[in-house]
């Protein structure tokens, strides 16, 4: 592995510990009454706020005029809400199982609608990770509400991986991700101030953390991607199980039982295995 390619993973890598991290904080406000639409539209308008003085310009303005992008980031707001409905009562390493359904969909959309070229040998460990995904959901032995809310979810996930590639020629990465917090923050205000529930200092920093941790997360995956390919940085997506099963652990005591491990282990080796499946291509 280069050094260029080393720098990215690592990037990516903690990328990804940090995604499940903010997950963490929302869990605590959504577990103590606190509704997921206040946790959603908190989670953009302070992530909107961190990042603006250093993205916003005209150029970034000018893809709100695309009705693409408000639909790639309506996706994600549905997909943020339901996800933080399912942390509701869930573990966080469950949910995360079972939202781990969004790259396979993602996968398929993108063959279906973006014309792009499938492999066979992907779509077998594809299969495998839905296996892993099954074993941690347990459908119809065990599947509970909140992971059928997990499962919707990474179809929604599923969907904005896709319209993300789809609009991606539009923008650089950093503009791209301003305008998904903007509209988010947008459409959540309603629900949002609805839903304010009485604050205190102990939840004022459970928002912060959740938004600081969130928007950093995909800003170090937006910088690993500049760095290398998409491609190749894929695979590192699921690094974010081993934060999530290691945050449910030390924040909830919650270990996975032992077929939800085994169904967490297959995601993860499943996902990782596309990437020794790509180093190992002999080159042209």
């Amino acid at each position: 592995m280069d050094r260029q390619l080393l720098i990215a993973s690592a990037i990516m890598s903690l990328g990804m510990l940090l995604i499940p991290f903010g997950d963490t904080a929302g869990k605590l406000m959504t577990s103590a009454g606190i509704a997921p639409f206040f946790v959603a539209w908190t989670r953009y308008l302070f992530g909107l706020l961190l990042l603006a003085p250093f993205a916003l310009s005209p150029t970034a303005l000018r893809l709100l005029r695309d009705p693409r992008i408000w639909l790639r980031s309506f996706v994600q707001v549905v997909t943020i809400v339901t996800i933080l409905t399912a942390l509701q009562t869930e573990p966080i390493a469950n949910v995360f199982g079972a939202f781990f359904l969004g790259p396979m969909v993602s996968y398929l959309l993108s063959i279906w609608l973006l014309k792009e070229q499938g492999s066979t040998l992907r779509i077998i460990l594809l299969l495998i990770g839905l296996a892993g995904v099954f074993l941690v959901v347990k459908p119809g032995f065990g599947m509970t509400p909140g992971l059928a809310w997990a499962l919707f979810s990474g179809c929604c996930y599923g969907m904005f991986l896709t319209a993300s590639r789809w609009v991606s020629p539009l923008g650089r990465p950093v503009h791209l991700l301003l305008s998904q917090l903007l509209i988010g923050a947008l459409l959540l205000t309603p629900l949002g101030l609805i839903y304010v529930p009485p604050l205190d200092v102990a939840t004022g920093g459970l928002v912060m953390w959740s938004a600081a941790a969130s928007m950093l997360g995909n800003l170090l995956l937006v910088f690993a991607y500049s760095r290398a390919a998409a491609s190749v940085m894929a695979p590192f997506v699921y690094v974010q199980l081993i934060g999530a099963t290691a945050y449910g652990v030390v924040f909830f005591g919650a270990w996975p039982d032992a077929v939800s491990a085994l169904g967490l282990a297959v995601i993860f080796a499943s996902g990782f295995a596309t990437l020794f499946l790509r180093t190992s291509r002999p080159s042209p």
